[in-house]
């Protein structure tokens, strides 16, 4: 684990503008460019907002907020088995984000069954995070459960309304284009 987690910075420094993607932004969930881990930190370290430096990776050793960012860009990079190291690392087991992007990553890496698992936590924690409904929206739409999907739909509608959020734009997109497939 050592040896991957000191490859983070090799995935994050490919990753510099993925932390700019739209879901990036999506529900307080992103920034406004490259992370400082994807910026300044290399050989498999993490920026640490607290210590003000790029730190190695351990538990209790950098703050959830530093895992989260890290492990998020991690993520959106593709890099789902290190994203999820960085993740496992938060001493906040209750964090809905950490949680939205462990089921992320799962899902990604072909472990749809897991990732549900952290969706339904993170729902849990907050019914109200449009974020992780859009996610488990695509999770139920890879299961093939498209009625389950569309109750996600309804749900991030209610929160966020259909035109100016995101959310709500990019998983009925997803919805789309199942029903498409199925029908063609």
């Amino acid at each position: 684990m050592k040896h991957d987690l000191r490859m983070i910075t090799l995935s994050l420094a490919t990753a510099v503008g993925v932390s700019m993607s739209p879901a990036a932004f999506a529900a307080g969930d992103g920034g406004s460019g490259a992370s400082d881990t994807t910026s300044q930190c290399r050989n498999g370290k993490v920026w640490d907002k607290r210590q003000g430096k790029c730190v190695d990776p351990q538990k209790g050793a950098i703050d959830d907020d530093s895992l989260y960012e890290a492990g998020r860009d991690l993520a959106y990079a593709g890099r789902y088995d290190q994203a999820i190291d960085v993740l496992t690392l938060a001493s906040n087991r209750n964090d809905k984000r950490i949680l939205n992007f462990l089921g992320f990553a799962h899902r990604k890496a072909g472990r749809l069954e897991v990732g549900i698992g952290y969706y339904l936590q993170a729902l849990e924690i907050d019914p109200e995070y449009a974020l992780v409904r859009e996610y488990y929206g695509e999770a139920l739409l890879m299961k093939g459960d498209l009625e389950g999907a569309r109750a996600q739909l309804s749900a991030i509608e209610s929160l966020c309304g259909s035109q100016a959020c995101e959310e709500y734009q990019d998983l009925a997109e997803d919805i789309e284009a199942f029903e498409k497939t199925r029908d063609g």
